[in-house]
Order: C-alpha cells, then sequence, then structure tokens
C-alpha cells in the first residue's frame, strides 16, 4: 500500500484501515473547521468589520492548499487591466519572505526589493509585469493605503485573497484545480480544504484551471452550480510561450525540442510543469523535486549541477528562477514562461470590467 499523505489528501474514498490510520488527523481538522468557519460567521454578520479602499478591489483566490495558478492569473489579468486603460496595483501578502524591508516590492517604474524580502511569487511578479506596482505585507488594507498615497491607482488585485476576509472586495474570483476539485473533501490536515465548501458562496466568478477542450468537467461544475449557483463558472489552461535564461533573454519554444534535459522546481504541482514541458517534446531524463517556495542551498545547486551532467539543459519555472541569481551552471539554465488562457477569455473580462 502507497502510504504516501498527499495520496490520502487527493483521493475520494478510503478504506477502513486508511480511515482508522488518518482518523487523528480527522480529529485535528474539527477544531480548524470551527475556527475558520466562526472567523467567517463573525465578518458575514458585521461583527468583525470589513476594511474598504476607496477604488475597486478584485480577489484572486482558492479554497485549497496548493498551486491553482493564482500568479499566472494575476499577471495576465495585471496585463489586460493596463491595456484596458486602468491602473493597477497588486497586493501580495509576500509568502515565506525571509527580510521584512517594507511593503512596496516594485513602484511600477523600479524593483526595490530582492526575491528573499518580497517573496518569490510577489517578485515575479513585478519582474513579469515591469509597470505594474506590487506590494507585499500581512496587512493589504494598510499596504492599499500605502500605494494610494505615492501612486495613481485606480483599482486593486487582491493576490491570494479568498481568506483575506478583513478586506472588502469588489469582485470574488476562485480557482478551482479541474483535475483535483476538492481532492477528498476534508478540511485540514485530513484534506486540502482551506474551508468549508459552504464558503463558495462568497464567490462570484470560477475559473477552472488545466482544462483541456476535450475534458468532461460536467460533475465539478455540477457541484459548483449547487454550492453557488449565482456564479459564472469559466475554463482555462496553461500555454508555454516562451524560454527564458537568467540573464532575461527569450528563447523559442521549438529550439529545445528534441534535447535531454534535467528538470527541477519548488511548486505546489510539480506535474503540471513536467506534463507541459513532455507536451513540447522535450526528453525529460531526470526530475528533482523541491517543496514549494524553497530557497535553494549551494548543496541543493551542486547536487542539481551532478545530477545533469551529460544533459543538454537544466529546466525550471520562472518561480524558481527569480531564487538562482548569481548561481552558474556548465550547460544552459532556462525557464519555461507560461501564460493563462482562458476560453471564454472576452465574456470573463465582460464580467471584470463591470466594477470599474
Amino acid at each position: 500500500m502507497n502510504w504516501r499523505m498527499d495520496h490520502f489528501l487527493y483521493r475520494k474514498g478510503s478504506s477502513l484501515g486508511e480511515r482508522v490510520f488518518l482518523f487523528p488527523l480527522y480529529l485535528a481538522s474539527l477544531p480548524y473547521g470551527w475556527a475558520v468557519s466562526m472567523r467567517a460567521l463573525l465578518y458575514g454578520s458585521g461583527f468583525l468589520k470589513q476594511r474598504r479602499l476607496p477604488c475597486p478591489v478584485i480577489s484572486i483566490g482558492n479554497i485549497t492548499v496548493g498551486g491553482t495558478g493564482k500568479t499566472p492569473l494575476v499577471i495576465h489579468l495585471a496585463r489586460r487591466l493596463k491595456e484596458e486603460g486602468i491602473s493597477i496595483a497588486i497586493l501580495s501578502r509576500g509568502y515565506k519572505r525571509k527580510k521584512e524591508l517594507g511593503p512596496l516590492v516594485s513602484d511600477g517604474k523600479t524593483v526595490f526589493l530582492t526575491p528573499e524580502e518580497s517573496g518569490d511569487e510577489a517578485y515575479l511578479m513585478a519582474q513579469r509585469l515591469g509597470n505594474v506596482p506590487v506590494l507585499v505585507g500581512k496587512d493589504r488594507f494598510e499596504s492599499g493605503l500605502m500605494a494610494l498615497q505615492k501612486i495613481k491607482i485606480q483599482g486593486f488585485l487582491l493576490d491570494d485573497g479568498f481568506q483575506h476576509l478583513s478586506l472588502y472586495r469588489n469582485l470574488n474570483i476562485v480557482l478551482i484545480d479541474s483535475l483535483i476539485g476538492f481532492g477528498n473533501g476534508h478540511l485540514l490536515p485530513r484534506g486540502i480544504l482551506r474551508e468549508p465548501l459552504s464558503s463558495l458562496e462568497r464567490a462570484d466568478l470560477f475559473i477552472l484551471t488545466r482544462v483541456k477542450k476535450e475534458m468532461d468537467c460536467h460533475l465539478l461544475e455540477s457541484e459548483l452550480k449547487k454550492l453557488q449557483p449565482r456564479a459564472k463558472i469559466f475554463h482555462s489552461h496553461y500555454e508555454p510561450i516562451a524560454f527564458v535564461n537568467p540573464h532575461g533573454e527569450i528563447q523559442e519554444l521549438s529550439s529545445l525540442k528534441g534535447g535531454r534535459a534535467l528538470i527541477f522546481s519548488g511548486i505546489a504541482r510539480p506535474e503540471t510543469f513536467s506534463s507541459l514541458l513532455k507536451q513540447m517534446g522535450i526528453e525529460i531524463k531526470k526530475e528533482v523535486v523541491f517543496p514549494d517556495h524553497h530557497s535553494y542551498s549551494p548543496s541543493d545547486l551542486e547536487g542539481i549541477r551532478r545530477e545533469a551532467r551529460g544533459m543538454d539543459f537544466i529546466l525550471t519555472t520562472e518561480k524558481d528562477m527569480v531564487k538562482l541569481a548569481g548561481s552558474s551552471f556548465s550547460i544552459p539554465l532556462l525557464a519555461l514562461r507560461i501564460d493563462v488562457k482562458i476560453w471564454e477569455e472576452e465574456e470573463f473580462y465582460r464580467r471584470v470590467m463591470e466594477i470599474f
């Protein structure tokens, strides 16, 4: 029997022996569920007050742990809104940042903080977007007020904001991985749910991620419609657009086809990364997987160099690449750049633009 924990967290149904084995985690999920439900109730009833910024706020979040593609969507949404002439700033928690030197990662012109000071995802957003301010901090209301004092802003994107109930939002976008759904349906730590499914009543729009055209998402869509019948459901997938080297130079996707690669990543869903590469015709000889948001040590990098002997190149994600500044490798190191493609893009942006 495979006793890997993720096997139980993502799979519905289990034997009696497995349920007994995991019963302590179920017991631990009860006080957790009570706490998050009580918190939501206090905010929903108005006992705890939401603070409101003086311009529209769009939250992009999820109800499960792990990656559902929030960062790529925030980048995609920020770029599209800028194209529509709306000046946007991103408010992020700055997850796993090691130093706190202030909230301003970028003012839309200059990136002031390093990945260690801002968190890898916030830094990546600032680097990829360039002309969009990015701020980090636990109190995103205060970060938003600071941004409004310094920069002309018409709206905010709240990164990973579904559970950030202290800040009022005008639009709640919830991402759900179409291949995983809600896992085994249990709350943390027994399952992958950050909140009870009833919390999805707060959602305004759903986006199913990793959806291929031939996929049938009917069961998941039916469940969502029961949970929140007023929310429109959209579908999306990741689309590779280029490779980029540590200096930011672009390389076409076709240039690596047929090559032998070592790949490594420290993301929540490493199988998504490897699957995209395989679809592109890249021969993955070895794969090294690190925990999500991993900070690379000299010994980690030496291990990657050792494993990469005889390869044509080393491939990683952009989120990992930003943490490797100054690192050298004897063979080319490249990161895969992806974009989010929403199948119903024009209708999605029509809904978004309604709040401005």
